[in-house]
């Protein structure tokens, strides 16, 4: 086959039919990195720690977070039953 020849059916595959058109919205999105979460179950609560260790240092003057306290204590007490 000549170039002429090729170039002619090169062209009629390309132009046959309806042209598929991506969405623009769905392929930036699919271009977008995975997003990923890793979860770790902790053993301790680190903001219970630090505030304890705070507690140590310095008293509350409203003792707004005796509360939570309570809470907490109340939780340990029945994973501990």
């Amino acid at each position: 086959m000549n170039s002429r020849k090729l170039e002619e059916e090169l062209a009629q595959k390309l132009t046959e039919g309806q042209m598929e058109q991506e969405d623009t919205k769905e392929a930036a999105r699919k271009r977008l990195p995975i997003k990923t979460e890793i979860r770790i179950q902790a053993q301790i609560d680190p903001v219970l720690e630090e505030t304890r260790r705070f507690r140590q240092m310095a008293s509350e003057v409203d003792d707004r977070y005796a509360k939570y306290d309570r809470l907490v204590n109340e939780s340990k007490d029945k994973e501990e039953q």
